[in-house]
């Protein structure tokens, strides 16, 4: 026996030649199985090894985007102003079509107010010459006495003019009113002016005259007093600034809306004498 044989051996035991074979063909056939199935595998199937890089802000964009932020800012800012320099405009037309308007009113008002003024001065010059003619004539019948002055008036009452043509006609018409009352501005057909009556005694003959007797004094052919002819027209006063007139009938007589007291009247040119005289006819 050897002195050996009772000792215990540490060594492993080899394996089975079999099962080590079975073993590596195992591990062969799964690495085969492992190549084959990534060779089959779709191309598109490598893993993505590309990096996306986001986009850095760089100094250049960043003044870029200030610069648009102030752009737009100012043209806010321009909008706002524009829009407040519209509405000052606004505002500024309506008070100044306020202001012509009120101008407008005012010279209107004293265009008014001056012609109401003229009016007024023209119509207390007329009504102080009548006075003075009233007047002038009181002294006349007080001189001549009452008797006298009531023979004269039916003298000239009765009077027939010898008048002829176109001055028959003014003469017969202005005699025919003989009586009427006088008003001022009045043009018949019962109730006269001077120029009044004298305008529409030569309207009858066709003759359009002028309105006043400023104009009516100065509408035909100066004649002398002492040249006189039934139908010319008399006038007190200035040619051109008469404050009366009246109708020469003939035989020294003429007839006049005198004043509200005589109304118009017939009378002698004794009772109140004209300053000139005008042929029209």
């Amino acid at each position: 026996m050897s002195h050996t044989a009772l000792i215990p051996s540490h060594r492993k035991p080899r394996r089975n030649a079999s099962k080590t074979a079975l073993r590596a063909g195992v591990a062969g056939g799964v690495l085969s199985t492992i190549a084959v199935a990534g060779a089959a595998g779709p191309a598109q199937a490598e893993p993505v090894t590309q990096t996306i890089e986001m986009p850095t802000i760089t100094a250049g964009l960043s003044t870029t985007v200030a610069a648009s932020a102030e752009a737009t800012q100012q043209v806010a800012l321009d909008l706002e102003t524009q829009a407040h320099e519209d509405a000052a405009a606004a505002d500024a037309a309506k008070d100044a079509k306020k202001a012509k308007a009120e101008a407008v009113r005012k010279a209107e008002a004293k265009k008014k107010a001056e012609a109401a003024a003229e009016a007024k001065a023209e119509a207390e010059a007329e009504a102080a010459e009548r006075a003075s003619r009233s007047a002038a004539r009181t002294t006349l019948q007080k001189t001549t006495g009452s008797s006298s002055s009531g023979s004269t008036t039916a003298a000239t009452t009765s009077y027939s003019s010898n008048a002829t043509g176109s001055a028959a006609s003014v003469v017969a018409f202005a005699q025919a009113q003989v009586g009427d009352a006088y008003v001022s501005g009045g043009t018949g057909p019962n109730s006269w002016d001077c120029s009044g009556l004298v305008q529409a005694a030569f309207r009858t003959v066709g003759v359009d005259l002028p309105r006043v007797s400023q104009s009516q004094s100065t509408a035909g052919t100066q004649v002398s007093l002492s040249n006189l002819q039934p139908g010319d027209i008399l006038y007190w006063g200035g040619a051109g600034s008469a404050y009366h007139v009246g109708i020469y009938v003939g035989g020294g007589q003429f007839v006049g809306a005198q004043n509200s007291s005589t109304g118009v009247v017939q009378k002698s040119l004794d009772y109140d004498p004209p300053s000139g005289a005008v042929r029209v006819l």
